[in-house]
């Protein structure tokens, strides 16, 4: 089935890039887990193989591959069972980098694109705030114009790579009294007065560096407008699509990584004289476990096929998120299962796993949400559309 997708240079890419994951990363995952930062060389390491610059324009150091490269990246990031680098990883090159490549203009993209692409800038992107987080038109930090210059104020939360980002792309509404319709994006960088950033304590993504984040009378020129005024809506909601779409293939991966390990403990491991992969009523478990998964994964390709056509996935992608990771859920709560107490300690892999995978149903819209999106395009017959 995934020859329908995956030609031979993708799978010498898996191939390489599996490779090099294990050599340049798993060693230090623990280590980057335990203290919650992830060292700044390995940004650099990515940069030099070309990675973080997969699906982007060559004029900026991209290799202008095609999306399926991009599913390939993505699920072998989360073989090295990490969530957290994961997100620092896919935060910076699919959510920050994908804003300057979509709303940039040349200069934006020469100074901040091109850099993120070889490493030199990290990027965050800012939307989520305290009092409100699925609900974006609902954000409370604004950006008034004074002269040559935009004064931000307010506040975000939840920032995958809120600390250690060189830059940031800050959603803020520059006309309140139009709602969603007086929202406009800013590319501001880490060092700008008045910004300050403070690390969350996390249940999981240990790894990562998550940020809740100040804004206080921020000064930023207006060429640091990301697009056009007042359209930071749409261009969320647009993007949206695709960030849903990367959550659904990160689910499905980690729940292929999550049953590989536990097969491969279960038929390890004996009870009463045999192993506990031969009990039929953990075999047939694991049979539904696995077909759920692959139901997932087949879906996903169809959704990443589509996009990478062109297509605007927005319903398909939606559904994506919130099936995958609900299936992801279950998988991860069923393996920690299967080990027994092993599963509940943390020298285990499955322990951080759980934790990491809990994030899924949550992150980038939580369930809810996306039931109520879904249920506005097929109970209503609501259509969404992208920003021309």
């Amino acid at each position: 089935m995934n020859q329908s997708y995956f030609t031979e240079e993708h799978e010498a890419f898996r191939n390489s890039f599996r490779a090099f994951l294990n050599k340049e990363v798993v060693p230090h995952i623990d280590k980057w887990e335990k203290e919650g930062t992830i060292e700044p060389f390995i940004w650099k390491k990515f940069a030099e193989m070309g990675y973080l610059g997969l699906s982007y324009p060559e004029a900026y150091g991209g290799l202008g591959l095609d999306f399926f490269y991009t599913v390939i990246f993505l699920e072998e990031l989360q073989r090295v069972n990490s969530g957290g680098f994961a997100a620092a990883i896919w935060a910076h090159v699919y959510l920050a980098m994908t804003h300057l490549n979509a709303e940039g203009n040349e200069v934006q993209k020469s100074k901040y694109l091109a850099a993120s692409i070889n490493g030199d800038k990290i990027g965050a992107l800012c939307i989520t705030e305290p009092f409100g987080g699925s609900d974006v038109s609902g954000m409370r930090t604004t950006a008034v114009l004074e002269g040559d210059h935009y004064i931000i104020n307010g506040s975000k939360t939840f920032i995958t790579n809120g600390v250690y980002s060189d830059y940031l792309i800050v959603a803020a509404k520059t006309s309140p009294e139009k709602g969603n319709k007086g929202i406009s994006l800013f590319i501001l960088d880490r060092n700008m007065q008045g910004l300050s950033a403070t690390k969350l304590d996390k249940l999981g993504w240990r790894a990562s560096d998550t940020a809740e984040l100040a804004f206080d009378q921020v000064k930023v020129h207006k060429d640091q407008m990301l697009g056009n005024e007042g359209q930071g809506f749409g261009y969320i909601m647009q993007h949206f699509a695709s960030e849903r779409l990367i959550m659904g293939i990160n689910a499905h991966a980690r729940s292929e990584w999550a049953l590989e390990y536990t097969i491969a403990y279960m038929k390890d491991r004996t009870a009463f004289g045999k192993s506990i992969a031969e009990f039929q009523a953990l075999r047939h478990r694991l049979a539904e476990l696995s077909t759920e998964v692959t139901v997932c994964k087949t879906f996903n390709y169809a959704v990443a096929d589509a996009m990478n056509r062109g297509s605007y996935v927005v319903k398909e992608a939606t559904m994506s998120k919130l099936m995958s990771t609900k299936v992801s859920d279950k998988v991860a709560y069923e393996c920690v299962q299967f080990l027994g107490g092993y599963g509940y300690m943390e020298e285990y892999p499955m322990a951080r796993h759980f934790r990491d995978s809990r994030l899924g149903p949550i992150g980038g819209g939580t369930s809810e949400i996306l039931k109520e999106i879904i249920a506005k395009m097929v109970v209503d017959g609501k259509s969404y559309k992208p920003v021309t």
